[in-house]
């Protein structure tokens, strides 16, 4: 999986009063979970815009004065009527230990269905997956070559190398819907294809 690094510096005081005046001077509290001990960090809103607005998933470099850790998202605050971020908390990742987290789905193929007129729904834009931080994938591969008019395909269709699908057997990722058009040109073929024989009653 690809990383980004963000630069930050450690804080000393994290009261309330400390809080807001790094967000006024436009910082981003966050806290690093799952070592010794929490640290506590801030760095510059912008910072955080190939992280937070991207749909692509990344683990994370943070580096304070030089000292780095890899981490990743676990969970971020945003302000209910400017969006703006009001903190970030990440996860420290080990080497040894497998981690959650979600990824993108990226469709591959091209479907039978979809070919005929049918509509394709993704139902699932991204899925939880658990590995080992090294083979966290980028992306999960949904492959729709086989998928006909009415059909879904499952999550225990996907292919899944070192990695594990964190849902159920059930789940759909897509399906190819019958769309209107298609439906209404089956109906009118439907109907072609009863009048003639209505024509040979006598």
């Amino acid at each position: 999986m690809k990383s980004i690094t963000i630069k930050g510096q450690e804080r000393e005081s994290v009261g309330k009063k400390a809080t807001k005046a790094l967000r006024d001077a436009g910082m981003v509290p966050c806290v690093i979970y799952g070592g010794t001990q929490p640290v506590h960090f801030a760095a510059e809103e912008k910072a955080f815009k190939g992280l937070v607005y991207t749909p692509n998933a990344h683990t994370v470099v943070v580096d304070l004065d030089g000292k780095t850790t890899n981490v990743i998202l676990q969970d971020i605050q945003f302000h209910p009527v400017s969006d703006k971020i009001l903190h970030i908390d990440f996860f420290q990742l080990s080497d040894s230990k497998e981690i959650t987290m979600e990824v993108p789905v990226k469709i591959v193929g091209t479907s039978p269905g979809v070919l005929l007129g049918g509509d394709l729904r993704l139902n699932q834009r991204r899925l939880k997956v658990k590995a080992l931080p090294k083979n966290l994938p980028d992306f999960v591969e949904a492959n729709i070559s086989e998928l006909q008019m009415g059909n879904k395909l499952y999550v225990t269709k996907l292919e899944a190398k070192n990695f594990k699908l964190m849902h159920p057997d059930n789940t759909v990722v897509c399906q190819v819907k019958i769309s209107r058009a298609a439906m209404k040109a089956a109906q009118e073929a439907a109907k072609a294809a009863k009048a003639p024989a209505k024509g040979k009653k006598k």
